[in-house]
């Protein structure tokens, strides 16, 4: 069973940047697409971003010139750059098989908190 493991949350102040990282137990190229969500307190799983085998990227408009997503193959990584971090960008991230709806996703993993305040 393919699992995900998240890392690299913690607490950044408004405008910080934080660099989110994927373990992915199993073949990479198993998955279409990777993909990275997120999930703030009392509200629904969202998608944020994804990125294709071929590299090629989706972005939740909300995230649009502030976040990149990139993987290391080699290494079964994912990534996910956070630039210009707002109050609201504070949620739950997990990273996952990559689709634009969420309730597609079977399992999740425990997530790595992200939290923008000063």
């Amino acid at each position: 069973q393919v699992q995900f493991v998240e890392s690299g949350g913690g607490l950044v102040q408004p405008g910080g940047s934080l660099r989110l990282s994927c373990v992915v137990s199993g073949n990479i190229f198993s998955f279409s697409a990777l993909g990275w969500y997120r999930q703030a307190p009392g509200k629904q799983r969202e998608f944020v971003t994804y990125i294709t085998n071929s590299g090629t990227t989706k972005y939740a408009d909300f995230v649009k010139g502030r976040f990149t997503i990139s993987k290391d193959n080699a290494k079964n990584m994912v990534y996910l750059q956070m630039n210009n971090l707002k109050p609201e960008d504070s949620a739950v991230y997990y990273c996952n098989a990559g689709v634009t709806d969420p309730r597609l996703v079977r399992s999740w993993g425990q997530g790595t908190q992200v939290t923008v305040a000063s």
